[in-house]
C-alpha cells in the first residue's frame, strides 16, 4: 500500500509528509484486532481515526493498491512446519519458484569457512542452508540470514541465490533469503535435519517451503541429527536460563515464563 523503496519511489520521510504510519495504518483498521493495548494504555485501532492521507502516491487507497501481492510472505511445508518468511519485493522473481539440491552449513562458522572455498559443490541452482542461528542455536537468533553467494559463483556473473536460515534480519533489502524458518534446528525444527544434496522446493505463490525427504526418512535422521555439535549449550548463568526459555521466531522468541504474566502495572516509581 505503501509506494517506499526499495519496492517503490519514496523515502520514508516521503511517507511522514504523507501522513505517516498511522495514516497507513488507518487504512486498515479493520483488519486490526481492537483490544490489545499498547505502552500508553490504549489499543492501537484509538488511534487511527480521523488520519488523513495528504498524498495518494505515497500511501495508495487500499482499492488501488502499488502492488496487488508484496510486503512479506509466510511459507510452510515440512522444512518450515511452523512458518518461515520471505520478503518477495526483494527477491528476484525467478527465484520465487525455485527447486534445488541444499549445501547445508551447520553453524556461521561453517559458512565462513567453506563459502568461499573453491572446491565447495555449489551451482547457482543450489539453495543454501545455514542453520545453529536461531534463538537457542546461535543462542539470541543474530542477523546473519543474509548469506554472502560463493566467490567462485560470483566470479560468474551470479547475484542471487535461494538462501534459508533460522536466523534473522533487520530488512532483507535484496536477495530471496529465507529468514525465521520455526521451530528452528536447535528446537528440534526439520531444518536440522537437512542434508547436503536433498532437493529443496520454494514456491512462494503457493506458500510452500519443502524438502523432498519422506516422514520415514527425516524420523530416522531425528534419531542421530548430524548438528548438535554446532548449537549453543551453555552449563550456567544467564545464558543457559535463556537458552532453556527462549520460545520461537513465530511466538516472538519471548521467555516462555513472562508469557501472560507481567501485566501492565507498573507497581514503584524507577526513576
Amino acid at each position: 500500500m505503501a509506494n517506499l523503496q526499495p519496492s517503490g519511489t519514496f523515502l520514508m520521510d516521503d511517507l511522514y509528509r504523507a501522513g505517516g504510519v498511522l495514516a497507513l495504518l488507518s487504512q486498515v483498521k479493520d483488519l486490526l484486532h481492537p483490544d490489545p493495548i499498547t505502552v500508553t494504555g490504549k489499543p492501537l485501532v484509538d488511534y487511527l481515526d480521523d488520519r488523513p492521507v495528504y498524498d495518494e502516491t505515497v500511501i495508495f487507497p487500499r482499492e488501488t493498491p502499488l502492488m496487488s501481492d508484496a510486503g512479506i510472505a509466510v511459507l510452510r511445508g515440512n522444512l518450515a512446519p511452523r512458518g518461515a518468511i520471505i520478503k518477495p519485493a526483494a527477491a528476484t522473481a525467478e527465484l520465487l519458484q525455485h527447486v534445488g539440491p541444499a549445501v547445508v552449513f551447520d553453524s556461521i562458522e561453517d559458512m565462513r569457512a567453506r563459502i568461499d572455498d573453491p572446491d565447495l559443490e555449489v551451482t547457482a541452482d543450489s539453495v543454501l542452508i545455514l542453520r545453529g542461528c536461531g534463538p537457542k542455536g546461535y543462542p539470541g537468533m543474530p542477523e546473519v540470514g543474509n548469506m554472502p553467494l560463493p566467490t567462485k559463483l560470483l566470479e560468474q556473473g551470479v547475484r542471487d541465490m535461494v538462501r534459508i536460515s533460522d536466523a534473522r534480519m533487520s530488512g532483507t533489502a535484496y536477495g530471496t533469503v529465507i529468514l525465521h524458518v520455526a521451530p528452528e534446528a536447535a528446537a528440534g525444527g526439520p531444518l536440522g535435519l537437512v542434508r547436503t544434496g536433498d532437493i529443496i522446493t520454494v514456491d512462494v505463490a503457493g506458500r510452500s517451503l519443502s524438502m523432498a525427504v519422506t516422514d520415514d526418512e527425516l524420523e530416522q535422521r531425528r534419531q542421530s541429527p548430524a548438528s548438535e555439535a554446532a548449537y549453543a549449550a551453555p552449563v550456567r548463568g544467564w545464558a543457559k536460563l535463556y537458552v532453556d526459555h527462549v520460545m520461537q521466531a513465530d511466538t516472538g522468541a519471548d521467555l516462555d515464563f513472562l508469557v501472560g504474566a507481567s501485566g501492565d502495572e507498573v507497581s514503584r516509581e524507577s526513576h
